[in-house]
């Protein structure tokens, strides 16, 4: 059930109100009332009801939609893990008093958790459109300009190497089959742990892997075979637990039925994922093939791909491509996370068609990086009736291109176009977009737009205060 923040005064925190009434803070005395919006409570509550079939109004009162909205937004403003905004909400009475909780106890880190899940992501997209227009009414975005740019935000998953995923396989589906066995009768499933044998074959295939001769390519190439055959032992032997289990042979004992099920349902997942991984491993060892089709990058992040943005510290990137439109005064207008790593060309238009949806007109201004330029882009933009397009071109440029980009106009829609690559850097660095650490697809989704969404709310607040002390300057 979903829970409220009605209710009795406490008579042992009286003596506390007084003081916790009296802090103040620049930025979160804004956001809270930013955040008492009606449909923003409304969207929170829908996706706390849609848990379950009667969530909304049978079982235990949960969290209030207030404190969720609040607790969510304020993890991502300071940049808390789920552990330390527990430990600041039980000992400051600030953010008590601005997360609704005041001195009602603070939940435990994995509630949390869950109920942040709760708000998937689609909620959380359609809260941060919400936003958006709550800046729109407030004349902080006015939709006139816009700037566009695309980043790599990485998964929370380790270097991925052929031998390390075959280890994780044999990790996680040893775990699985060990679950099972310990659910079903004595003796009725044998399971070997061959995690330890895992183990030593990839630090012969690390060893081998820092010399280039001809002996230590074949040592790889033998640990590799090695390392293959336990992955591939293991692999049928989950098949073979999985068909028991169908038909009926492989029965669990009374009370772990729900546990099997469980273990079960991990196998499912893992299974066609580590056998990808022994293709694309065969693939690249002993056929030279690097370049190997829906390559897997983790068994735990299976959506994340390979992005190359010329970087010379960081060549290589395993995540997702991030697009960020960005309007007047920092606001993100709009997030769109690509499927795959497509190259910045293709995103030209549905930035464009994004922001005539979300603001019922074109920008007088558009601008992106050379990366995003074509003919067919720039004049995309003309016929939308874009008065302005700045797309720098690339290679060498004719002269009356030249001439074109050195007018005084465009060069200074170039230096405000620059302005995306600090935002950027923004989000990354103070909202924690840099990696996202929720798990899953979903998980990364919603951990991106919940950066955004902090990051705008924000925006907002400075907007408003300058404009405040710019009025007062003028008397």
């Amino acid at each position: 059930m979903i829970g409220c923040i009605t209710r009795q005064t406490s008579l042992f925190y009286f003596a506390l109100a007084k003081d916790a009434a009296a802090l103040t803070d620049d930025l979160l005395d804004p956001l809270d009332q930013l955040l008492s919006d009606p449909l923003l409570l409304e969207l929170v509550a829908q996706a706390l009801a849609s848990r379950h079939a009667r969530s909304e109004d049978f079982g235990r009162p949960s969290l209030a939609p207030e404190r969720v909205l609040r607790s969510l937004v304020l993890k991502h403003v300071m940049g808390w893990s789920f552990r330390q905004m527990e430990r600041e909400l039980r000992a400051n009475l600030l953010y008590r008093r601005f997360t609704r909780f005041f001195e009602d106890p603070i939940p435990d880190f994995s509630s949390f958790s869950r109920l942040f899940a709760a708000v998937g992501p689609k909620r959380t997209a359609q809260i941060h459109d919400r936003v958006v227009q709550i800046a729109t009414a407030q004349a902080v975005a006015v939709g006139a300009k816009l700037r566009t740019d695309t980043t790599a935000v990485e998964t929370n998953i380790h270097y991925p190497t052929d031998s390390s995923l075959l280890a994780d396989s044999i990790r996680v589906l040893t775990r699985g089959l060990k679950r099972i066995q310990a659910a079903c009768k004595t003796g009725a499933l044998c399971v070997v742990d061959h995690q330890r044998a895992a183990k030593r074959r990839v630090l012969e295939i690390c060893r081998a892997a820092k010399q280039l001769n001809q002996s230590a390519q074949e040592q790889l190439k033998e640990s590799y075979r090695k390392l293959l055959a336990l992955t591939g032992s293991l692999t049928r032997q989950t098949k073979g637990v999985l068909a028991d289990l169908q038909s009926g042979k492989l029965v669990a004992m009374r009370g772990q039925l729900a546990a099997v099920l469980k273990a079960e349902a991990a196998l499912r997942h893992y299974l066609p994922l580590s056998e990808k991984v022994i293709l694309q491993t065969q693939a690249r060892i002993f056929q030279g093939q690097t370049h190997h089709p829906e390559k897997i990058l983790s068994l735990f992040e299976a959506h994340s791909v390979v992005i190359r943005k010329g970087k010379a510290h960081k060549p290589n990137e395993f995540g997702r491509l991030v697009r960020i439109d960005e309007v007047e005064n920092g606001i993100i207008s709009l997030y769109d996370i690509a499927v795959g790593n497509p190259c910045d060309q293709q995103q030209w238009q549905p930035a464009l068609e994004a922001h005539q949806r979300i603001f019922g007109r074109v920008p007088h201004l558009a601008t992106a990086d050379r990366g995003f330029w074509s003919a067919a882009n720039e004049k995309l933009a003309q016929d939308l009736g874009i008065a302005r397009v700045v797309l720098p071109g690339r290679g060498r440029l004719c002269p009356a291109r030249a001439a074109h980009q050195k007018e005084r106009w465009f060069r200074r829609a170039q230096g405000w176009r620059a302005g995306i690559e600090a935002r950027i850097s923004t989000l990354k660095h103070c909202f924690g977009m840099v990696r996202a650490y929720y798990k899953g697809e979903h998980g990364f989704e919603r951990y991106v737009g919940c950066c955004v969404l902090a990051q705008n709310l924000v925006a907002i607040v400075r907007a408003k205060s300058a404009k405040l002390k710019e009025a007062c300057r003028s008397g």
